[in-house]
């Protein structure tokens, strides 16, 4: 049965450049003496080093963990001995650099001990599946780099489609063209796993039609499976985006700002879809991928197996190494992709293409000329937006312009710069819009947490003040509770002692007949009682005072 195909607005057919790496079949790449594997080789939160400088690791082995929900592992693509856990340069548009772990390799490239597990995928809950595959550190590897077990959780929403990526239509890449070809039953094992796991009703294998040798071969592995089919659709870049090739082979349309899931479908890679394979049936983590080494400037364009963490220099010279004519050399495409500042940065996870760039491959003309109003951008959008308004309003800084007309559906694609005859460079307009209105919502965001954090300062000063304040309150009664109690026990000792006294009645006895110095001793001691009353009433009289000072000050305070 021939499946109805349907169109996207816009789209463009730049030269594709595919065979001239395509002529060899695909071999792995030699292992280098230095493996430098980034912590974050993926969209998220980078992963959490696990190992230390010292350790000796075996291929496979986990070196790091993920570290939140959006995160992936990473794990040792080689046996050797961990060298160095530090900053290095790493493949981003930003040219800085970020942590990665070095690993000084043995030479023997030896495995973990795996295999597959001990119940088939079929045994399993989808549950355990996808900590299988995010264990196994897998990520969607057609560019993106999402980790693949949450596009595997549809979150309660119902699949009816699992759409496989093979289209590739970015020119000179060819790596996915070249698994299909060689290695489809690995393609066809890992959509029936990823099935599973989101209870999918059918799959659909997409193939750009310039691909006929890829489309023979996916179509022969999966001619006895049951709701897995092959589809043909036509060259037209940028056809392998997402939303556009559901459009193609659906007719729906994912809402803006929204998620496939939310209608029941799910697109992932064909590459990913051979990595769950060999996570799930054969026990292997990813540590490495197919990486198409191509461009005018590199001697002898193929695709290589690359371990993750080998450094571009290291594959090129494989290639023969680079002419006297090349421009730049990209991660990517000549459309997404973007320039390395070094040729010793390491191949990640994401890295689909090394492009040895001349002048003539991709090199813009370098004259800007001011925008003629002829709508060709526009008409060339695959997301049916305004390029040429969107430009304007990323040019006057207007950001919340840009946000009305959909600036951030914009999927970066190029078509509007390619077609554009003035040479403007919209897409630069748009990528620096998106990071001042990122920026700016970093900077509000900070903005409140200092603002909840001086409102909860003051908040507690009040409050500690108050609790001070009751303190001080309950101490001050306290104190004038036991003073009362203290002069009561006095007043009450004083009445006993007179009552005593009073209770003898009688004069002083035998105190007739005195001699002169008895008399004169009695005399003595009386005054000495006399002055020693006197000092205990001054004391009495001076303690009182200062309790009455002291209780002022408390109550000043």
């Amino acid at each position: 049965m021939i499946r109805k195909l349907f169109s996207f607005k816009g789209g463009i057919h730049p030269p594709q450049h595919k065979d001239i790496s395509t002529t060899q079949p695909i071999r792995p790449a030699t292992l280098a003496k230095q493996l430098v594997l980034p912590l974050h080789q993926h969209i998220g939160e980078s992963a959490v080093p696990i190992v230390e400088v010292g350790d000796h690791v075996l291929k496979g082995q986990k070196i790091a963990r993920a570290e939140g929900y959006v995160s992936a592992s990473v794990h040792a693509s080689s046996s050797g001995t961990i060298v160095a856990i530090e900053e290095r340069p790493i493949p981003h548009p930003s040219g800085l650099n970020a942590t990665c772990i070095v690993i000084e390799t043995d030479g023997e490239d030896r495995w973990i001990e795996h295999g597959p597990a001990e119940t088939t995928y079929t045994e399993m809950d989808a549950s355990q599946l996808r900590n299988l595959i995010r264990t196994s550190g897998i990520v969607g590897l057609g560019g993106a780099g999402f980790p693949s077990y949450i596009k595997l959780n549809p979150a309660g929403a119902k699949i009816d489609t699992l759409i496989l990526n093979g289209v590739e239509c970015e020119p000179y890449i060819s790596c996915d063209d070249m698994l299909m070809r060689e290695r489809p039953e690995q393609i066809i094992a890992g959509a029936k796993i990823m099935r599973h796991a989101l209870q999918a009703t059918q799959v659909l294998i997409a193939i750009e039609d310039n691909k006929p040798e890829a489309h023979a071969a996916m179509s022969e592995a999966c001619k006895n499976e049951e709701n897995i089919e092959t589809v043909l659709v036509p060259t037209l870049y940028p056809q392998g985006s997402e939303k556009q090739l559901i459009k193609v082979l659906t007719n729906k349309e994912v809402p803006s700002n929204g998620l496939p899931v939310q209608i029941g479908i799910v697109v992932n890679n064909v590459g990913t879809a051979a990595a769950v394979h060999n996570a799930i049936d054969l026990g292997k983590p990813l540590t490495s991928r197919i990486v198409t080494i191509s461009g005018e400037g590199v001697a002898k364009p193929c695709n290589l197996e690359v371990p993750f963490g080998t450094p571009m220099q290291h594959l090129l010279d494989q290639c023969g190494g680079l002419r006297s004519d090349v421009d730049r050399i990209i991660m990517g495409g000549p459309m997404m992709g973007f320039a390395m500042h070094s040729t010793a940065i390491p191949v990640i996870k994401t890295t689909n293409c090394i492009l040895a760039a001349t002048k003539d491959n991709v090199t813009p003309p370098s004259d800007i000329m001011p925008c003629i109003r002829c709508g060709a951008c526009a008409d060339a959008c695959p997301v049916e937006l305004l390029p040429q308004q969107l430009q304007w309003f990323a040019r006057s800084k207007e950001f919340d312009r840009a946000q009305e007309y959909n600036l951030f559906d914009c999927i970066e694609c190029g078509c509007c710069s390619y077609v554009c005859p003035s040479n403007i460079p919209l897409v630069h307009f748009y990528r620096y819009a998106k990071t001042e209105i990122w920026a700016q919502e970093r900077e509000k965001e900070k903005a409140d947490q200092a603002r909840q954090r001086h409102e909860f300062r003051l908040s507690r000063i009040e409050r500690e003040k108050a609790e001070k304040a009751a303190r001080l309150a309950k101490k001050k009664a306290a104190a004038q509770g036991a003073d009362g109690n203290k002069q009561a026990a006095i007043q009450a000792a004083m009445a006993r002692a007179k009552a005593k006294k009073h209770a003898q009645g009688s004069e002083p006895k035998n105190t007739e007949n005195l001699t002169e110095a008895q008399q004169q001793q009695i005399n003595n001691t009386d005054d000495m009682r006399a002055k020693a009353q006197q000092i205990a009433e001054s004391r009495r009289a001076q303690a009182q005072q200062m309790m009455t000072g002291k209780q002022a000050k408390d109550e000043k305070k």
